[in-house]
């Protein structure tokens, strides 16, 4: 990037007050979105940002600490800050909190079996931030843990940020859908709000997690946001709970 980075107190001025390490904070975000620090990659240290915002690395360090706690950047002791990035396979249950019940890790796969290119209805379209019928990518997917079928997603995609995903492209691989979206577009989930009720299995549901129709599912309807507060994946997945339990640690 070629940014003028002489004049940073121009650059901090607002018309609305907002505490300077929260500018600082705005300022690496927006760094980190125009992609001048990619996923994995080291930022400059404390000092040297200091010098750039000409602030105190007190304020730098605030700012980092938010960012780190909101999982944007990761600190690595002896080594320095990084982007973090959905290829960590630390990340992988950050966003998926399904455990089995035995508390043991188990391989999970990830099978999409559809992908294509719809007009959203208003729902989808009320949870994107879209205009009904605007286009987006509609992919349905089964997670299974071992060999044992466990979740099945309907994910909705803004189909601006996603043009190209197929079917094959979703097969092509062991990464997961996160870290797909992440290095192929260009796009990285940094936040997710979840709503969790109990439902019925319908037929489709049921003959996919090999239940019969009626029984208990969790649903999780998921709104994953990128850089600046942005929706971009609007999904909703059935749960099956028989041997596995939804789990959230607080505080």
């Amino acid at each position: 990037m070629t940014r003028d980075v002489s004049r940073p107190a121009s650059r901090l001025s607002s018309p609305t007050f907002s505490p300077l390490y929260r500018q600082i904070k705005d300022f690496l975000i927006r760094s980190l979105e125009q992609g001048e620090w990619g996923p994995g990659d080291a930022i400059p240290s404390e000092g040297e940002l200091a010098v750039r915002f000409n602030v105190s690395q007190g304020t730098v360090r605030k700012a980092i600490d938010e960012m780190a706690a909101e999982n944007m950047l990761v600190r690595r002791q002896g080594k320095g800050t990084f982007v973090a990035t959905h290829d960590d396979p630390r990340s992988f249950y950050r966003f998926l909190r399904l455990v089995p019940d035995s508390g043991k890790p188990t391989p999970t796969v990830s099978d999409p079996f559809l992908c294509e290119t719809i007009a959203a209805s208003p729902e989808v379209a009320n949870a994107l931030g879209l205009r009904a019928g605007e286009r987006v990518v509609h992919v349905k997917r089964l997670l299974r843990f071992g060999d044992d079928p466990v979740v099945f997603d309907e994910i909705y995609l803004v189909a601006d940020l996603f043009d190209g995903l197929s079917l094959d492209r979703l097969r092509g691989g062991e990464r997961s859908l996160y870290s797909l979206f992440e290095s192929d577009f260009g796009v990285r989930m940094i936040s997710a709000e979840e709503h969790l009720r109990a439902v019925a299995a319908d037929a489709e549901s049921a003959g996919l997690l090999g239940l019969k129709p009626g029984d208990p599912l969790l649903l999780v309807e998921r709104t994953a946001y990128t850089y600046g507060n942005k929706p971009v994946e609007w999904r909703r997945g059935l749960y099956c709970t028989r041997r596995h339990y939804y789990r959230n640690d607080l505080g």
